[in-house]
């Protein structure tokens, strides 16, 4: 008999917070024990969710309320800074409780497992303190990790993602009037990303992202300059052997279009253009933000820690 878990998820009425739920609703070994939402305290999860069927409501949790919820598993789908109130009461209530957090507030802290798993799988030791990777560097890192031994100055990407990624706080860069005929240009040096991704590759990375008036999906573009010659049958080896074993990063000999990536559960690598001189090659990465960008990745990270099969109640194309 298979057991079950009891899963909560904090700040369930974001963009990713609805994804997850979804996930959830889908998966055999997990029971969502609690949405936590102040918005919509008392609303029916079902009314607000498609493809969540059930009586569950959403209910406004402080942080000592949400331990002691009991849960088994807790996700964090918070704004960047507001992590550590519940992290601390769940530390003190029920320090067993594996927690996944989505924002950045961990992904610099030694403490946690940094999630990415195709990139960081054989580090897992069974932590129950994981930190979710951000969407961008989530490609950025993917698109140079199989170059790393190669490089011979900074990799720089420019990226492009769709509003959804802004968050459901009303701003600029979720505003479809603003952003409509437009691509707004944000943060363009020392983005959290761009941080993100030079600690966890272990060189600096220079990023520049940009929104776009699409909902979801983004795309990174990077310029690697290499130490020495490569053909480009070379560099494509290079990402075969690196992700032909995994199931939601695709190889694709094209550069992927971001518009072929909304709703996919993986990421796009390719293109692969290399210069004359074979010393310049620029790789392409698209994923779904919500998806591959943080639900589906907190899935992913979610299925190791309860022990079951790393792919569970994921859409694997």
């Amino acid at each position: 008999m298979s057991t079950t878990y009891r899963i909560g998820i904090v700040g369930a009425r974001g963009h990713t917070g609805a994804e997850l739920i979804r996930l959830v609703a889908a998966h055999p070994n997990l029971e969502l024990a609690f949405v936590s939402s102040r918005e919509l305290d008392g609303q029916r999860v079902a009314d607000h969710v498609p493809g969540y069927q059930g009586e569950l409501r959403y209910a406004s949790l402080d942080p000592e309320a949400v331990a002691a919820q009991g849960a088994d598993v807790v996700v964090l789908a918070l704004p960047n800074g507001k992590a550590a109130p519940y992290v601390e009461a769940i530390d003190k209530a029920r320090p067993d409780t594996i927690i996944v957090d989505l924002s950045a507030d961990y992904r610099f802290d030694e403490r946690w497992y940094y999630g990415l798993p195709e990139l960081t799988r054989e580090r897992w030791r069974g932590e129950k303190r994981i930190s979710n990777p951000g969407c961008y560097a989530t490609a950025i890192q993917l698109s140079i990790a199989p170059l790393k031994d190669l490089l011979a100055a900074p990799p720089v990407s420019f990226g492009v993602s769709g509003y959804s990624g802004a968050g459901t706080t009303p701003s600029d860069r979720n505003d479809p009037e603003k952003l409509r005929d437009n691509l707004m240009p944000y943060s363009l040096t020392g983005h959290t990303h761009e941080k993100e991704a030079s600690r966890h590759l272990g060189l600096p990375v220079e990023f520049m992202p940009h929104v776009a008036p699409h909902f979801r999906g983004l795309t990174v573009t990077t310029n690697l300059y290499l130490a020495r010659q490569a053909k480009r049958e070379d560099i494509v080896n290079r990402f075969h052997g690196a992700y032909d074993g995994e199931k939601l990063v695709h190889v694709v000999d094209e550069a992927p279009w971001v518009s072929r990536i909304a709703h996919q559960h993986h990421v796009d690598v390719g293109g692969f253009a290399v210069s004359n001189d074979g010393k310049r090659v620029v790789v392409v990465a698209t994923l779904d933000n919500l998806l591959k960008g943080a639900a589906t990745q907190a899935m992913q990270n979610i299925n190791r820690a309860i022990g079951v099969d790393e792919y569970t109640a994921i859409p694997v194309a």
